[in-house]
């Protein structure tokens, strides 16, 4: 489906309910399938959590995630301790050239059966399930923290827990840190020392309340880089928030400060408000957020305004190389960026061409984080049901807002 936004003018004071975050919503999934007793709310709608739900309830044989990175990685080790469970774990054409190779060889390690079916070092995967009897693992800290995450969800079923030690700079903390602070929720215990994680092990959670899955940060960014366009005064509503959110990309709250939103937590809601026009150029480090960092590049863009994005190393290996794909769409738009392996540098742009068709490379945040856009010039999104990945209401909400769309 490709489809057309006008250009368009949001209604000051709208709303808008946001799907839970897939983020929590997969790792609560991951931990509700160890511990049953579990009840989970407000789980995410999205494509990739229902990949998730799927994966796990299935007697299949054969599991495919399609474009899922995140159910890759923690089904990967979820089905590893799946004692006489056979699986072949496959997806999407691109799933198949994501390197998956630092968590399948530290599984491994502690005693997996995992092998490679097609690429060395990519899916799809054979994973032969076992009791994995060893509990310490080194793991390198600088490429995705999901594999991390993968390793610290089924350690308090291993039988003598986990101790990562960590090589390198570690990527995306928060991601981490929400991934022991909920384990920590459901009881286990948990330390986090310099570079070293433990994880005990736990048999039972027991009675527990249920875990409430707050709003997805990544997709309010799309609502701050919509106010950062809009003029002064203009508000919309977002629920539901947590002010003590485990989202690292809740740090959209001190970036767009820079852009003049002021973000206000009202009952399980934030208010955001555009209070001033700032359009000085912005430096940003990403490596606890890369997720946003699309969005903000192209808010610079719509502002005209220069950006140096840095610590998006991890963009290279997600549904697209986003760094390439940000460069390629920009450049179309008018724009000039320079891109590293880990940095993004955008030059100032005084025009935007209008009526340039974004292509989505199979990846839902291309597609939401140029639709803002619509309010300075006429654009087309291609593919935009890609969407569903991670928010599938989107443009109907876009619509509600005030956001012009035809196909």
């Amino acid at each position: 489906m490709n489809i057309v936004l006008q250009k368009s003018s949001i209604e000051n004071h709208s709303s808008v309910v946001i799907t839970g975050s897939k983020s929590e919503s997969n790792r609560l999934l991951l931990l509700q399938a160890l511990f049953p007793e579990i009840i989970i709310e407000n789980l995410s709608n999205s494509d990739d959590t229902k990949v998730m739900q799927n994966a796990l309830q299935t007697s299949d044989d054969i599991i495919d995630i399609h474009h899922a990175g995140t159910a890759m990685r923690f089904l990967t080790a979820y089905f590893a301790t799946e004692e006489h469970r056979n699986i072949t774990l496959t997806g999407s054409s691109r799933m198949k050239e994501r390197p998956i190779k630092i968590l399948v060889d530290a599984l491994n390690t502690l005693g997996a059966d995992i092998s490679y079916l097609d690429n060395q070092d990519c899916p799809p995967l054979q994973i032969n399930g076992q009791t994995l009897k060893k509990a310490k693992v080194t793991l390198s800290a600088n490429v995705s923290s999901q594999y991390i995450s993968a390793l610290l969800l089924i350690a308090p079923k291993l039988k003598n827990g986990l101790e990562l030690t960590l090589e390198g700079k570690i990527t995306s903390v928060p991601y981490i840190n929400m991934t022991l602070n909920l384990l920590n929720q459901i009881g286990v215990k948990t330390e986090f020392t310099n570079q070293i994680i433990k994880v005990f092990p736990k048999s039972t959670t027991g009675a527990l309340q249920p875990l409430v899955v707050e709003s997805d940060w990544s997709s309010a960014s799309y609502f701050y880089s919509i106010l950062a366009l809009s003029p002064v005064e203009t508000q919309i509503t977002l629920s539901s928030y947590k002010q003590n959110s485990l989202q690292g990309d809740a740090a959209l709250i001190e970036i767009y400060k820079d852009f003049g939103i002021e973000t206000e937590f009202i009952n399980n809601s934030i208010l955001l408000k555009k209070t001033s026009e700032n359009i000085k150029a912005k430096k940003y480090d990403l490596n606890s957020s890369p997720d946003i960092a699309q969005t903000i590049a192209v808010t610079c863009l719509g502002l005209g305004i220069e950006c140096q994005l840095t610590g998006l190393h991890t963009l290279k290996i997600k549904e697209t190389d986003r760094l390439e794909a940000l460069k390629t769409e920009i450049e179309k738009l008018g724009g000039s960026v320079d891109i590293t392996e880990d940095s993004l540098h955008l030059q100032s742009c005084k025009i935007i061409n209008e009526d340039v068709s974004i292509d989505t490379y199979n990846d839902h945040r291309m597609a939401m984080a140029f639709a803002p856009l619509a309010l300075k010039k006429r654009i087309k999104i291609n593919e935009a049901s890609v969407v569903s990945k991670s928010f599938p209401t989107f443009w109907e909400d876009l619509k509600t807002i005030g956001f012009k769309i035809s196909q």
